[in-house]
């Protein structure tokens, strides 16, 4: 069949006329390439045939290229090159191609060198018989001719993809062997220098053009060997074992592409997109991530150090930064197979080079969380207020891949716990903060905090917790004050520079935020330790606690107490505790302890109630709290002996002192009694000592839920450096209260009026005028402490008043106070406008009596001078017509006027932007009768949009208009084509 196919073409080359452009074309080839030898042999002929005709169609085709194109008239399509090749073309080209490397090119490889024609057809061994006998002498010239006609070939850009994507690794594979084959010289049928030069420099220039993640694939699957045949069936090959050298050549190719810009990410991607099917993403790419096989090859390819770099220092600073890109694609169909390939690779680098992997991977990795605590080392001259320290991707970037790589990663090595002990303190503010807000980051760093606990030493992980409730210095450490935490535009959290870092601030305002936020922070801490219940952790954290409870003459006494007692209350009070630590075991092992903390209870509460102070809140609960534990050991809870009743002992003065000192008379009754239980050594033992017995043994869990269930200005407020309730004293009292000029006794005293209404007490609601009075002046309180329990106590009277209430704030909305200055007005007159939305919620249907007062308030509210009160106005307007749904009526045409107005007029881009998110919530709250109720005004709804899309500047206005596009488009779609239906009727004939 070859020699009949290579006699059919020389004869029509000698002696068909209409041929004779071709001969003359290969003639000049031939003369300009004389690479390709003539031996007598039908299979070489033929290859060199199909060599001769590939490099003329090179040369036509840049000569067509070349050529001029013809004039094109305005309205013809753009022409195709004159060198492209049609679909039947580009066919005949590819099965040229195959028959050069068949039998040009494979036949002449070494055993182990490339990929077999056993392997490649059927028809291999045939092909082998047929081409070998008689060519072993010329076999590196044939192919050395075939693989330099070929790279000849590929050197036109429509003819080199051909051969590339179906013949790089044959040409790898030929390339290697001629340039780096040990032992082949002239004589013995081999190269000369000059031509192994040559190809070595081929394939050089070969490897930077080629599409890199390919080039590394090839290189693997080439390498085969034994000691790879695992990554090179990775990648869909497991080839026979490759000689030596080309196992030591593929290696350092490999390396080299490894080193450079990029390297890493052509390694992942040459192995894992030969992967499955050959392809990232689909059901491949999900098959890939799923097989950790392939994560770990990569990894260990990551982790090792090339004998071709300088050192291994050196290694991992190219390295490493590359491994840290790849947890920052967001394409989904590569990102999930990147990011555990980078987890993989960080844990094995920790294992394996731990001091580099500390330096060059974790380093990096936690320095934004790193940056937020070095904050307090800069001078504050280069830290203006409001300066982002870290943005809010980049922290959302560090949180998420310190979680992918220590949570779900779940290496606990000394390197890692040590290195995530240093910034745990910010994770943990940085939980609390989203505790307080809606974020994504809430539950990654939580993962985070509870990992570190799991994973720790006992020892370690209490000496964290109390490092995280500051109870002692520790390794530990919260960012400084000045860095503050923000909610960011993506739903993440950015940190920055604390706006107010005045010196001259008000010194009481400024221990009460620190108290409060100190609060807080200890709630959280003992929520934490409510997921930790298997281990136990938190039963140990109280006893810890205990241990260290008695103030130190050191310490700053009153601080000290407050912080621990507030601990101690909030863990003792916790379910999880109550669960988890039995009591018999604690007080057992820890006695002593127990009874120093009472012992220092008991002598702080003497000392304020004989200093004339009176008792705080905190106080009387951790007196209560210490007096049920010593009632826990009286009642059975630990087996007793007579030194313990001797230490016992020492709490009868003190328990004396405070029955008669405590003025309230359940905490007197209760310290008597237990001074005689412990005198009688437990022969007496009052009901009172029983009941606090079983309280504190288990019936505190409700209190415990309802506890961390309420608000922390629910529970405690400041006053004079302590802790105190909000006085629960006569009514007129309250309302004295509610104009002291102590902030948290103010606001404390608004909430207990606000519940007094809500209990529907009968002396309140005698007074509606006055408490309306009273809320309506707090409003203007320059504290949200106070103004917005001032704004809750209205929405609660508007529930039994509403055609008192409403007036009062639409007048104040509508007309600032007299003499009062422009940025206070403004001020009040949006916390006015936020009274009057929760009103507005809590009147639900019954809105609809003021429903004209209320839109037309708000839309004189849209025509303010100040644009702040502009854009409260209108989001109140969106909120109203939501609510309002079909009760809009033809105030709709009033509405549409003033959106369209202001979307065209106002030069503000807050208030534009709360004029379309108007029109989201308006479509959103009709939905399907959006066409029924805005059907005279639909339309210029729908030009509006459209206008914003096209010619608004503001992204987030512009995204506006598209969501409520979105669902007007839902809307029209719902009306024209209804979902069907599918119901079955009986009908019963006559």
């Amino acid at each position: 069949s070859l020699r009949s196919s290579v006699a059919s073409l020389e004869e029509k080359l000698a002696q068909d006329p209409r041929w004779d452009g071709l001969r003359r074309l290969t003639i000049e080839v031939s003369q300009k390439t004389p690479l390709l030898p003539q031996f007598s042999d039908v299979p070489w002929t033929f290859t060199r045939h199909v060599l001769l005709l590939l490099l003329s169609l090179k040369q036509s085709m840049v000569l067509l290229a070349a050529a001029p194109s013809p004039p094109q008239t305005p309205v013809s399509a753009p022409p195709l090159s004159p060198d492209t090749l049609s679909v039947a073309q580009e066919k005949t080209v590819r099965a040229a191609l195959q028959f050069a490397v068949t039998l040009g090119l494979c036949p002449f490889l070494l055993p182990g060198v490339g990929l077999p024609l056993d392997r490649r057809t059927e028809f291999g061994a045939v092909i082998r018989e047929v081409v070998s006998p008689g060519c072993l002498v010329n076999t590196m010239s044939k192919l050395y001719a075939t693989c330099t006609g070929l790279l000849e070939v590929a050197q036109h850009p429509l003819l080199g993809s051909l051969v590339l994507t179906r013949h790089l690794g044959d040409l790898l594979a030929g390339l290697c062997q001629l340039g780096f084959c040990p032992g082949r010289r002239k004589r013995e049928g081999g190269l000369t220098e000059e031509e192994q030069r040559s190809c070595r420099e081929a394939l050089g220039g070969l490897l930077d053009r080629v599409y890199q993640p390919l080039v590394v694939r090839e290189l693997l699957i080439l390498q085969g060997g034994s000691r790879q045949v695992s990554i090179a069936g990775l990648v869909g090959h497991a080839l026979a074992p490759a000689p030596s050298w080309l196992r030591r050549l593929c290696g350092q190719l490999l390396s080299e592409r490894l080193l450079r810009p990029g390297g890493v990410q052509a390694v992942v991607r040459g192995i894992l997109e030969g992967a499955g099917a050959g392809a990232m993403g689909g059901s491949s790419a999900e098959a890939a991530a799923a097989d950790w096989q392939k994560c770990d090859a990569v990894a260990r390819i990551l982790s090792s150090c090339p004998q071709q770099s300088l050192s291994l220092e050196d290694y991992c600073q190219q390295v490493c930064p590359q491994v840290l890109q790849l947890f920052l694609f967001r394409d989904q169909l590569v990102a999930r197979q990147f990011q555990r390939v980078a987890t993989t690779a960080v844990l094995s680098m920790a294992r394996e080079h731990p001091e580099q992997a500390q330096r060059h991977l974790l380093r990096p990795l936690l320095e934004p969380l790193q940056r937020c605590l070095e904050a307090e080392e800069m001078p504050l001259e280069d830290l203006p207020p409001r300066t982002v320290l870290v943005k809010e991707e980049e922290l959302g970037s560090c949180v998420e891949n310190v979680f992918k790589v220590y949570v779900v990663g779940n290496e606990p090595s000394n390197l890692l716990l040590n290195s995530l002990q240093g910034v745990l303190g910010v994770v943990f503010s940085l939980w609390c903060f989203t505790k307080q807000n809606v974020s994504f980051l809430r539950t990654p760093c939580q993962e985070i905090l509870l990992w570190f606990l799991e994973k720790s030493e006992r020892q370690e992980a209490l000496s964290v917790l109390e490092g995280l409730a500051q109870m002692r210095r520790s390794s530990v450490r919260l960012p400084p004050l000045l860095c503050q935490f923000q909610v960011g535009s993506e739903g993440g959290v950015m940190a920055a520079v604390k706006a107010d870092l005045s010196p001259d601030k008000d010194e009481d305002e400024a221990l009460y935020q620190k108290v409060s936020s100190e609060q807080w922070r200890l709630e959280q801490l003992v929520g934490l330790l409510s997921h930790c219940q298997s281990s136990g952790l938190a039963g140990d954290f109280f006893l810890r606690c205990l241990k260290v409870a008695a103030p130190s003459p050191l310490r700053a006494r009153w601080r000290w107490g407050i912080k621990i007692n507030i601990l101690l209350l909030l863990l003792f009070e916790s379910l999880a505790v109550i669960q988890q630590m039995t009591l018999s075991s604690c007080f057992a092992s820890l006695f002593v302890q127990v009874v120093e903390f009472v012992a220092a209870t008991l002598q702080r509460a003497s000392a304020s109630l004989s200093g004339g102070s009176g008792a705080t809140s905190v106080e009387d609960q951790t007196l209560s709290m210490a007096m049920g534990l010593v009632a826990a050991v009286m009642g059975g809870a630990v087996q007793l002996k007579s030194a313990d009743f001797a230490a016992l002992k020492r709490l009868v003065p003190l328990l004396e002192e405070v029955s008669h000192l405590h003025p309230e008379p359940v905490i007197q009754e209760l310290a008597a009694d237990l001074r005689i239980t412990i005198c009688t050594h437990g022969a007496f033992s009052a009901g009172t000592v029983s009941s606090a017995a079983q309280t504190t043994l288990g019936k505190r869990c409700a209190e415990a839920e309802a506890h961390t269930n309420r608000e922390p200005s629910e529970n405690l407020c400041l006053k004079q450096g302590t802790l105190v309730p909000p006085a629960a004293v006569d009514f007129q009292e309250l309302l004295l209260s509610a104009y002291d000029p102590d902030i948290p006794t103010r606001a404390a005293t608004l909430r207990t009026l606000s519940r007094l209404i809500k209990q529907r007490d009968p002396e309140a609601l005698k007074t509606q005028e006055t408490l309306l009075k009273v809320f309506t002046e707090n409003l203007e309180h320059e504290d949200s402490f106070v103004y917005l329990s001032a704004i809750q106590g209205m929405a609660l009277l508007s529930d039994a008043f509403p055609d008192r209430v409403l007036p009062c704030l639409l007048a104040q909305y509508g007309s600032p106070q007299p003499g009062a200055p422009k940025a206070a007005t403004v001020e009040t007159r949006m916390k006015v406008g936020e009274a009057l939305m929760r009103v507005t919620r809590r009147l639900g249907d019954m809105v609809f009596l003021h429903r004209e007062d209320l839109i037309h308030a708000f839309l004189r509210g849209a025509k303010d001078p100040e644009a702040a009160l502009r854009a409260s106005s209108l989001s109140n307007l969106g909120e109203l017509c939501q609510i309002l749904r079909f009760q809009l009526g033809l105030v709709v045409h009033e509405v549409t006027s003033c959106l369209t107005s202001i979307v065209k007029t106002d030069r503000e881009v807050e208030v534009r932007r709360a004029a379309v998110h108007v029109v989201v919530l308006l479509l959103r709250g009709l939905s399907e009768e959006a066409l029924e109720v805005l059907r005279d005004v639909v339309l210029d709804l729908y030009r509006l949009l459209k206008s914003v899309v096209r010619h608004e500047e503001d992204g987030a206005t512009v995204l506006h208009a598209q969501l409520a596009l979105e669902e007007l488009d839902g809307i029209m779609r719902r009306l024209l084509f209804p979902p069907q239906a599918l119901e079955k009727k009986i009908q019963v004939l006559p």
